[in-house]
């Protein structure tokens, strides 16, 4: 992996300015974190925060959507799939939050395309190159400030892309514990871009010493019940517990394009959602690190909002997701599209999804600078206690 990363960076090192790191830095980590949680393959917004009063929920989609045996009432007019209910202790305690409507303009439903807009902030009239949140977090903290500046425990490295910072890869929290340092050296080269590649190059490795030395420190690991994405929930409490400061944890569960067979594929991806999130609650809220911690759902895009003759739905566009997290103050955020208005059978959307990352950067996180302040939307201003 190291020898790969020096490969990265030393193709990239002469295009960076040397005044990457040269904006406002904040003092030290303020220990709070995301987790983003990839609904890999376009979760269906509908079916899990069912819209369950509206009649013309029940006429668009007759074979598949719920009764009430299949819900979890929450208001008169909403309810979660019964597929969520761990999540339940979670709603109660006024910790989970789920936002209407989210979309961008121009909506794109190829699931390559429409994942990097998502994961890049763009939409369908404008594309950026790098990860949304790897801009505002390297100027914030230097690659000292922190252990990495972001970690992904499953999925792509999308949300990460960029040329500079410390965003790292892993299959377990235990993966770089013991591993050896390549033993490079940081001695001043006349080279400004080699100098850079070296001093990256150094910064990555002292990376790598403080995740071992931390994870080595470790004296209980924590095993969430589960399937793959409770061993991923798992290895980020593992990460959180050793004390390893990253702003950014990324997990993934994928499986969500359910064009057919929807009603059983969706209820056990969600279950499996459920008891994963249920779990990192329960055992952030034993070290002291659920105020500290968001998890906030996304994905490449909602599904259509009639079923098809496959007892499924296809790619569509608007789409709820969920937020979490011991600050975080519980409801529905935002208006559900009016399904009455649909756009060539697609739910329009009511919010851009990019107000989300501006909540997160500005008020989450607390940032000295927001890329998508222009996205700003006053009705998350209450999102967090």
């Amino acid at each position: 992996m190291q020898r790969r990363r020096l490969l990265q960076l030393a193709a990239t090192a002469a295009l960076l300015p040397l005044s990457t790191y040269t904006a406002a830095r904040l003092n030290g980590h303020n220990g709070r974190r995301i987790i983003l949680l990839e609904l890999a393959g376009a979760n269906d917004g509908l079916n899990t925060l069912v819209p369950w009063s509206d009649d013309r929920y029940h006429e668009l989609r007759p074979t598949i959507g719920l009764g009430k045996k299949q819900i979890i009432q929450l208001t008169d007019d909403f309810a979660f799939h019964a597929g969520l209910k761990e999540l339940m202790p979670v709603w109660e305690a006024g910790q989970l939050a789920m936002v209407h409507g989210l979309g961008y303009p121009s909506p794109n439903r190829s699931h390559f395309k429409s994942i990097a807009l998502w994961e890049t902030g763009g939409d369908g009239e404008q594309q950026r190159r790098d990860g949304w949140v790897t801009h505002d977090i390297e100027h914030a903290y230097a690659m000292g400030q922190v252990d990495a500046h972001g970690i992904a425990l499953g999925g792509g490295m999308g949300v990460f892309s960029n040329a500079a910072g410390n965003w790292l890869s892993m299959s377990t929290a235990d993966q770089y514990t013991g591993v050896g340092a390549p033993g490079i050296t940081t001695a001043q080269n006349n080279n400004p871009a080699m100098q850079a590649l070296l001093e990256s190059a150094s910064m990555l490795q002292s990376s790598l010493d403080q995740l071992s030395t931390k994870m080595t420190g470790l004296r209980k690991r924590v095993t969430i019940p589960g399937r793959a994405l409770s061993q991923q929930m798992s290895h980020a409490v593992n990460l959180i517990n050793a004390g390893v400061e990253a702003p950014v944890i990324k997990l993934s569960l994928g499986g969500f394009d359910t064009h057919e067979g929807q009603l059983y594929r969706h209820n056990n991806l969600l279950k499996q959602a459920a008891v994963a999130i249920s779990g990192l609650r329960t055992e952030l809220l034993k070290s002291g690190e659920w105020d500290n911690t968001l998890l906030v759902t996304y994905s490449e895009f909602g599904r259509r909002a009639n079923e098809n003759r496959s007892g499924g739905t296809d790619h569509g566009t608007a789409a709820a997701h969920l937020i979490a997290g011991g600050l975080v103050e519980g409801g529905l955020y935002g208006d559900m599209p009016d399904l009455g208005k649909l756009l060539n059978g697609d739910l329009q959307y009511t919010m851009d999804y990019r107000a989300i990352y501006s909540s997160l950067l500005s008020d989450w996180l607390q940032l000295p600078s927001d890329r998508f302040a222009q996205f700003n939307d006053t009705r998350l201003n209450k999102l967090f206690a």
